[in-house]
């Protein structure tokens, strides 16, 4: 600082008032405010308005229906119960692609071998027996794939339709 002390701005100390009031200030800017609102009339009248404002809201009853927590209660219950049941496709999902996967790095040598004498015995191009291997071994994830798109979407609907 240049040795002068600051000088805070009214819009600065309106934004200042209501930041106390959210977030909270630092030390500096409280000094800083409580000096502003001590010489600035207007500016202390805006944080008085303020407060009272906030101590009115505060004493506001806000009237709710009666069974609300309990609606809401059995809402949670019914959207964990929906979860719940959803689990089990899930961990059956991650075993078939973990025994899928297993079950490729096992057998892919053999595979393409396979695939090498069938294609060299029947003259197809190299390239194409080796994008055969590719898509055997790709396709247990595009099946998954599938299967979870047509769910999903098939979820999506029953959601949409629902009043």
């Amino acid at each position: 600082m240049n040795g002068r002390p600051e000088v805070l701005s009214h819009a600065r100390a309106e934004e200042w008032i209501a930041k106390e009031r959210v977030e909270g200030l630092t030390a500096s800017e409280q000094e800083l405010l409580t000096a502003h609102l001590s010489e600035c009339a207007l500016c202390a009248e805006k944080a008085n308005a303020t407060a009272q404002a906030l101590r009115a809201l505060r004493t506001m009853a806000v009237p709710v229906p009666r069974d609300l927590a309990r609606r809401t209660q059995f809402r949670v219950r019914l959207r964990a119960q929906e979860l719940h049941l959803r689990e089990p496709r899930w961990r059956l999902v991650w075993l078939a692609s973990a025994a899928s996967w297993l079950f490729g790095a096992v057998t892919a040598p053999y595979v393409w071998r396979g695939l090498e004498w069938l294609g060299t015995s029947t003259g197809a191009p190299k390239l194409l027996w080796q994008m055969s291997f590719g898509v055997w071994w790709a396709l247990p994830a595009i099946v998954a794939g599938v299967i979870l798109l047509i769910e999903n979407a098939a979820r999506v609907s029953d959601h949409d339709s629902m009043p």
